[in-house]
């Protein structure tokens, strides 16, 4: 059996999500910041005619943010628009770079040096080439807490 990804990359990993949770990749446009967001939320976006809570997925995972190199490569940043949990949100990532197919042999689970509670969305590392692939489950990526609060952005902003 195979699983089919869209691969995105953040701070020069690789991370792939499963095709079926992608609602669209839509370029980077402006984003109005929502007062007492959570630190890792952008803010909102209209997507057509729809508010959209953004979140930065490299403040979510607690990696550097985007410094002068990344500022270069601006114009491959995207917004990942995902359902997560029945909620749709958009997440900032560094670039797009492929949908893929990869086999469940490719696929193992991740070590558990690398998984702690703040890590559990990792569900496994899909071995490509000489290409490692972090895959997530986007219903683990926020916590119950934050799923609320992202929930609520829209309803500030209406």
């Amino acid at each position: 059996m195979e699983r089919q990804l869209v691969v995105f990359e953040l701070a020069n990993e690789h991370y792939g999500v499963e095709i079926a949770a992608v609602e669209s990749i839509i370029k980077m446009q402006p984003i109005t910041a929502v007062p007492q967001a959570p630190a890792f939320v952008e803010g909102i976006t209209n997507l057509r005619g729809s508010v959209l809570p953004v979140m930065d997925l490299r403040k979510r995972f607690g990696l550097a943010t985007a410094g002068q190199s990344a500022q270069m490569a601006h114009d491959e940043r995207r917004i990942v628009v995902v359902s997560m949990d029945g909620m749709k949100i958009g997440m900032i990532v560094d670039a797009v770079s492929e949908v893929l197919r990869v086999q469940e042999e490719a696929i193992e689970p991740p070590p558990p040096m690398v998984t702690t509670i703040n890590s559990a969305f990792i569900t496994g590392i899909a071995k490509v080439g000489e290409r490692l692939i972090i895959l997530l489950d986007l219903g683990k990526v926020l916590t119950l807490t934050e799923k609320d609060q992202v929930a609520s952005l829209d309803h500030v902003a209406g």
